[in-house]
């Protein structure tokens, strides 16, 4: 059998790569505004890191998995951004802690399962709004967390991911995802609390 013209492969080639970058694009558009909010949370509102974070996120999928599914992207996209900002944190915590270069940096201290947690229902965070939370009181909330607890419920609650998925983007057990999941949820009742998301009242 002849081989495939070079002429046609090069078309065939092209057109690929161009699909590719259609979809990145369209994916690019659908995640972008979440993940920044994410990173934005988790960088303490720095806004040009936030946004440094998924660009870069978005490059590195795009080099290392064009040819993987949208579908596919979804985890990958998570757990390539969670990496980006685990190294920043590192970089962060080493810069602020003069000497810390000659110890480990523990970025998790709150990263302790607690056992026997049953996973919260992934509540939809726009529940909130059907009270009198706006998206800036709920995103206010959500920074208050620390970051990995940010993590949890963002990955859960905003982008739905299972527990298994979640931990796998985070690096960290199941237990752990629960554990993080379940302090989150209780802060954020906790601190909006007056709007009573989950019993459908309002304070006076």
């Amino acid at each position: 059998m002849d081989e495939m013209p070079k002429q046609t492969r090069a078309v065939n080639t092209s057109t690929l790569k161009s699909t590719a970058e259609m979809r990145l694009k369209n994916f690019m558009h659908e995640v972008t505004g979440r993940a920044l909010v994410m990173m934005e949370s988790a960088t303490q509102h720095q806004h040009g890191i936030a946004m440094d974070l998924v660009q870069e996120a978005f490059i590195a999928l795009h080099k290392s998995y064009s040819e993987k599914s949208t579908e596919e992207w979804y985890p990958l996209f998570y757990t390539i951004l969670n990496s980006k900002l685990q190294d920043w944190r590192r970089k962060e915590a080493r810069r602020n802690q003069p000497f810390s270069f000659f110890k480990k940096i523990n970025l998790d201290d709150d990263d302790i399962e607690q056992q026997n947690i049953v996973d919260d229902n992934t509540p939809n965070p726009y529940a909130f709004l059907d009270q009198e939370a706006t998206a800036e009181e709920i995103q206010a909330a959500i920074a208050q967390l620390p970051v990995r607890q940010q993590q949890a419920f963002m990955l859960r609650a905003w982008e739905g991911f299972d527990v298994q998925t979640t931990a796998q983007i985070m690096n960290c057990s199941e237990g752990s995802v629960k554990t993080h999941y379940h302090r989150a949820i209780q802060a954020l009742r906790s601190t909006l609390a007056h709007m009573n998301p989950y019993s459908g009242e309002s304070s006076p």
